[in-house]
């Protein structure tokens, strides 16, 4: 206040409504490690069981997609990998009638149970392509496919009222067949595995490796990888997806020396020294699905199912749905699928246009 100018109630309440200084916001310290030893048991290390518990109650889900070429063995390599009839053989096209323009694909559902675990598998059985005259776009009835199960788990998700539990229809892992030709990808297997590695986690794997010797079969799959590096074709494990230097120790093993996993399929038991074996019988002797020495099933059967299953099932959820959604809403202004700007409805994500492979 100036001298000689009393105090008005107008200065005084002036003066009161000057904001305090704020305090500043405190900085969160950083964990200190506590030797809980000192401090007696606590019990956190129980989550991992009551996690078991869980799952063994409700299950889990798991979809898996076969593609390639016709007489590959598909429907045979699933139904090994699982040990029972999951798939059903694809419905094949006679050369004489009209080529379809679209792929038919078929999604099987089974409960497979082991160990008081219970797994809601589904395989999603696609027919061979590539023999035909004309095959034009074959991949895209494929991406459509992945892409409209994206679009279901969108639109559950976002409902108000959802369910507790989605069902989930989403592909976690595409097994590619490549052809034991023993010298190179053809330009369709290129083009095909290009698009979908963009929506999908893709394990490349050569089918009917007992057709090649070691040294040929070894001489392949370091091509293959070549050739999918050369076309920056990523499959699964992806490198920028490794959380850590365990991980990236690991899948480089896995990159660098598995891939593509060279296979034969069988779901015959022959007896073999006394044991009975899945096996292929040939004019040289009985091919042992599951023996190391003979074919790579095993290796991918642990790949898939007994380490990498649930990162299969998180990279599907966390990146290629993500990657989804993302755009879905972006491109409909951020409101919920099928609700567009002035109450139109929005189409699903389309297939990438891709250029004709020869």
């Amino acid at each position: 206040m100036s001298k000689g100018f009393p105090e008005t109630r107008t200065d005084a309440a002036m003066s009161e409504l000057v904001p305090e200084p704020r305090p500043k916001p405190a900085v969160p310290m950083k964990p200190v490690s506590i030797n809980s030893n000192l401090l007696g048991y606590i019990g956190i290390d129980t989550i991992i069981e009551q996690m078991r518990k869980k799952t063994m109650k409700t299950g889990f889900d798991f979809n898996i997609m076969v593609v390639g070429q016709s007489g590959l063995g598909k429907s045979t390599l699933v139904n090994t990998l699982f040990k029972s009839q999951v798939s059903r053989k694809a419905s094949s096209w006679n050369r004489e009638e009209k080529i379809p323009k679209t792929v038919e694909i078929k999604a099987i559902g089974h409960v497979i149970e082991e160990g008081g675990v219970k797994m809601k598998l589904t395989v999603i059985d696609t027919p061979g392509f590539g023999d035909q005259i004309n095959n034009e776009n074959c991949w895209e009835p494929i991406e459509k496919y992945i892409n409209e199960q994206y679009e279901k788990f969108l639109k559950e998700e976002v409902n108000i009222a959802r369910k507790k539990r989605i069902p989930d229809t989403r592909v976690h892992c595409c097994l590619y067949f490549i052809s034991p030709t023993g010298h190179s990808l053809r330009p369709l297997d290129l083009e095909f595995m290009k698009h979908l590695s963009k929506v999908v986690n893709i394990i490349p794997v050569i089918a009917k490796a007992d057709t090649m010797t070691l040294e040929e079969k070894s001489e392949f799959k370091q091509r293959v990888r070549k050739e999918l590096e050369v076309n920056g074709i990523e499959f699964y494990p992806q490198k920028e997806f490794d959380e850590d230097l365990e991980d990236k120790t690991e899948n480089d093993k896995i990159r660098q020396e598995s891939m593509p996993f060279a296979v034969v399929g069988s779901d015959k038991e022959y007896q073999v020294n006394g044991k009975r074996v899945l096996g292929r019988k040939t004019p040289w002797g009985i091919i042992e699905v599951e023996n190391l020495n003979h074919c790579e099933f095993a290796l991918l059967r642990d790949f898939v199912i007994r380490t990498h299953l649930q990162d299969l099932k998180e990279v599907t959820h966390n990146i290629h749905y993500e990657t989804y959604r993302a755009k879905r809403l972006n491109d409909n202004g951020g409101l919920p699928p099928g609700e567009g700007l002035l109450g139109t409805v929005l189409p699903p994500v389309p297939a990438t246009p891709c250029p004709t492979a020869e």
